[in-house]
């Protein structure tokens, strides 16, 4: 397809919007591949725990975790793919730029739901195995951890572009 006069980016891009909403889709696609099997371990972790013999010895906090935790589990697997769901009622539309707006929007939000989730097995697991404490102070540097590096660190990269 060739290039429209005056629909290449900032960017230095020479492509059409179909172009680049194909681009973004793929970029999308590739992104949640990644977040998929992330949570499909985290998700296959915790529906096993239910069936271990010492899942008796949960408190009842540690067991209302548990069940927030395969919510959220179930939650991040149905953002990852409900884009795909969406592409397959609009591919055939020309909707794609529309589709990769929406698509990025639940991305966002999914890697909410595996930030959240991925701190709350950790604090299960420490709590479970030490104590309360110790796996306060894990879910804190955890949530600290994924704030520096998900949203301050690329702030210095868009400041440069």
């Amino acid at each position: 397809m060739t290039s429209i006069p005056g629909d290449a980016r900032a960017d230095g891009r020479d492509e059409t919007s179909d172009e680049r909403a194909d681009r973004n889709w793929e970029e999308l696609m590739q992104e949640l591949r990644v977040m998929q099997t992330g949570t499909q371990i985290l998700t296959g972790f915790l529906l096993a725990v239910a069936f271990q013999p010492l899942f008796t010895e949960l408190s009842t906090p540690q067991r209302v975790l548990y069940i927030v935790l395969v919510l959220l589990a179930a939650t991040a697997t149905v953002l990852a793919l409900t884009p795909v769901g969406m592409h397959r009622l609009l591919f055939a539309r020309g909707r794609k730029p529309e589709l990769v707006r929406a698509a990025n929007r639940i991305v966002k939000a999914n890697l909410v739901v595996i930030a959240a989730l991925t701190v709350g097995v950790t604090v299960l697991i420490i709590d479970f195995t030490f104590n309360h404490v110790f796996a306060f102070i894990a879910g804190g540097i955890g949530v600290i951890a994924i704030i520096a590096l998900w949203v301050l660190l690329p702030v210095p990269l868009r400041r440069r572009s």
